[in-house]
């Protein structure tokens, strides 16, 4: 059984201005996930700034996702660490909090091997029982998980049963699900790419956009799902201009600021990251309004 099914939100961490975490604005931005129709919270990924989270900070958020949540949708852990070890260490704690599911993205910078691919993932999931969703995302790691290793991965390691795609290749995508001929649960992590994803076999997505349009992109899947894919279509081809200026600087600075435009306290990026640029903030406020978010 998949882990969830539809959008979920890969949720942005609030800061003080200090840049420790704003625990009360993100509760509030839990909350208004929940109510708008969120199927899965995804804390500590890519967009919740965790390469910049110390250790012992990982941990709490995760916990206090978990506990924030309770039960109410599933909460998925980014545990994924260029460190086996290290990801071992933040995947069994966020078991032990009570997470439903990890996402472990491929290790960055080192460049491995797809057999150390495979023993990487494997020595991870072998140290807990919870499932585990695969994060392929080339473009910041400097590593690609092959259609086959995800394959391999997904048929013999039992608690590995899916994939987040953000390779941007969707010929890379087909020949991964012929391969898997239904053994990996797939998701598109691109909010550009969702109609192709689901169309290929995907079960859902794991959204920037969602921070701020929640209720869109569920419906952008749940549309998919009851056949309406018309329905979806317009959803998907209606939020590309926003999505563009989402990512026309680096994930999750321009997130960051459209949640400052819809009325949370996100706070400042960590360094290296900064402040957005005024000429891409404008443009990012304008299609927020064209999209009825503002």
């Amino acid at each position: 059984m998949a882990i969830f099914t539809g959008a979920g939100v890969a949720i942005a961490t609030p800061f003080f201005e200090d840049g420790s975490v704003n625990y009360d604005e993100f509760g509030r931005l839990i909350e208004f996930q929940i109510a708008n129709g969120t199927d899965a919270i995804i804390v500590c990924g890519t967009t919740g700034e965790s390469a910049t989270l110390s250790e012992q900070e990982h941990i709490d958020v995760i916990r206090y996702c978990i506990d924030k949540v309770a039960k109410r949708i599933p909460v998925i852990a980014g545990t994924g660490s260029n460190s086996t070890e290290t990801a071992v260490m933040l995947s069994k704690e966020a078991e032990e909090a009570g997470a439903d599911g990890l996402l472990l993205v491929s290790p960055y910078y080192n460049k491995a091997t797809q057999k150390g691919l495979i023993k990487h993932y494997t020595t991870v999931a072998n140290s807990v029982s919870i499932p585990i969703i695969l994060y392929n995302v080339p473009s910041r790691t400097g590593c690609n998980i092959l259609p086959a290793t995800a394959v391999t991965l997904c048929r013999e390691v039992p608690n590995i049963v899916g994939i987040k795609d953000a390779t941007g290749n969707i010929s890379q995508t087909i020949e991964m699900m012929r391969l898997a001929d239904g053994c990996i649960d797939l998701y598109s992590g691109n909010d550009d790419q969702v109609l192709p994803i689901l169309a290929c076999g995907g079960l859902g997505v794991i959204s920037v956009l969602s921070n701020i349009a929640p209720r869109q992109t569920h419906d952008m899947c749940a549309k998919f799902f009851e056949g309406d894919i018309a329905g979806c279509r317009k959803l998907q081809y209606d939020a590309i201009p926003l999505i563009n200026a989402l990512f026309c600087e680096v994930n999750p600075i321009p997130v960051k600021t459209a949640l400052k435009y819809i009325g949370f306290a996100a706070g400042p990026m960590r360094m290296p990251l900064t402040d957005m640029e005024e000429e891409n903030a404008a443009r990012l406020k304008k299609e927020m309004e064209n999209f009825g978010l503002i």
